[in-house]
């Protein structure tokens, strides 16, 4: 379905988040009193009165601005103004009509879409009063609300709806989107590596450490493919993070992650593979993601030859042994197609069954040209089905679950290989006690 696209705009720290997550019925956007939290912007599905719609968060706008990130964001706030069908334009009740706002809404004049000016932190009759003052920016009607406790705000959602009928509809991706999230420790290259994917400049890009702190989408049509990138903030130790704003970001790209079909799991090329690479490759795996190693950065490396930094890469990652690696250049685009083309394969090998007899076969034969016994006790299979894919799950009905040695669970697992090569995707094998036989 179509559904139009709701920017909510303003200078910084006027609670856009908080107004965001209250009407999202989550929280996504990261909310605290420090200013300048939000930096890209964030999609997320809402719907009211039967309507649904996709909000978008964005950071603070602020003109004139000599520090690079700052203008970064004003720059991802206006593409949301260009996106969107309606705009959401936050001011704050407690500091009255400011400058900023004024310019703000000199630009918003302009704009040929519904524009909603709600007064926020107006959280009693005294402050609907000092509201009034707004009417000044000459934007039409003025909607004080609180949007920390929900005064009002419904009214402001109905006024929303009631726009959707001048706003153009934003078509949405289907269901079978290949969803590939893009994560790695902080500052190895991943929203580069996402703004040359798509050939513009989509997430904010900077050398400081932490700068993309929300989970973002694009959809990228390409071919007859639909692609979903998912840019994440980067993972570090948990230690070093906790109860800080960054913890909160590394729970959310760990979630971005769990809801991908396959994980990009960049690392920097001049660093070679560190701590906290093998770290976030552990999330990738253990939430059953196909994975592909992307050494990024591969143009500072030209003294490097490949198959040795890979040959490293496997033995400092071995539970990662059957995912690609791919070297690219964020930078200079090297690379970055054939990626592409890695990525679909990997993601159809996620979701490839094996048909029952087959799975059967070769399981048989493995274990007939290699028994495994254990005091004694030879494990036999007397069954197998593939359970489930995304990744991939089989389900092995034996005669003793405790002969089942990891070990010889591998050797099973590499003789599917042999003939169904799940490049780049994670076998689960899943061993259970056969029900005894009826004498």
């Amino acid at each position: 379905m179509d559904k139009p696209l709701v920017a909510i705009v303003g200078r910084p720290n006027v609670g856009k988040s908080t107004l965001f997550n209250r009407v999202v019925g989550r929280r996504i956007a990261i909310v605290e009193d420090t200013p300048g939290i939000t930096r890209d912007r964030l999609y997320a599905e809402a719907e009211w009165n039967g309507r649904e719609f996709v909000m978008i968060d964005t950071g603070g706008l602020l003109f004139n601005e000599q520090d690079p990130l700052k203008t970064e964001v004003t720059l991802q706030a206006q593409v949301a103004l260009e996106e969107a069908d309606v705009v959401i334009f936050m001011t704050d009740a407690v500091s009255g009509v400011t400058p900023m706002d004024e310019e703000i809404a000199d630009k918003l004049r302009g704009a040929c879409k519904p524009v909603i000016l709600v007064v926020n932190k107006a959280d009693n009759a005294a402050r609907d009063q000092d509201a009034l003052e707004f009417h000044a920016l000459g934007l039409g009607e003025v909607y004080p609300v609180s949007s920390l406790n929900g005064r009002s705000v419904a009214d402001v959602l109905d006024v929303v709806v009631e726009s959707f009928s001048t706003a153009e509809l934003e078509p949405g991706y289907p269901e079978d989107a290949v969803k590939i999230s893009i994560i790695g420790r902080p500052n190895v290259g991943k929203s580069s590596l996402l703004n040359s994917i798509l050939g513009r400049k989509r997430a904010i890009v900077s050398d400081i450490p932490g700068t993309t702190r929300d989970a973002i989408d694009t959809v990228l049509q390409r071919g007859d493919d639909t692609i979903v990138l998912i840019d994440t903030a980067g993972i570090r130790r948990s230690g070093k993070v906790q109860g800080s704003v960054e913890y909160y970001t590394v729970l959310r790209a760990l979630r971005a992650m769990e809801r991908a079909d396959v994980a990009f799991v960049v690392i920097d090329a001049f660093d070679g593979l560190r701590d906290g690479d093998k770290r976030v490759a552990g999330f990738a795996q253990e939430a059953g993601r196909a994975c592909i190693i992307v050494v990024n950065k591969w143009d500072l490396c030209e003294e490097k030859v490949m198959r040795e930094f890979s040959e490293q890469v496997r033995k400092q990652v071995p539970f990662l042994d059957f995912a690609p690696i791919v070297f690219v250049s964020a930078l200079t685009g090297m690379g970055v197609a054939a990626l592409l083309d890695t990525a679909m394969d990997v993601a159809a090998s996620h979701t490839m069954r094996i048909p029952t007899s087959e799975l059967n076969r070769i399981l048989q034969e493995a274990i007939d040209a290699r028994p495994f016994s254990r005091k004694g006790r030879e494990l036999k299979i007397r069954y197998a089905t593939m359970a489930d894919i995304k990744p991939p799950t089989i389900v092995v009905f034996v005669n003793d679950t405790s002969l089942a040695h990891f070990s010889y669970v591998r050797y099973l697992e590499n003789q599917i290989r042999k003939e169904y090569s799940y490049e780049g995707t994670p076998l689960r094998l899943i061993f259970k006690q056969a029900r005894k036989e009826r004498k």
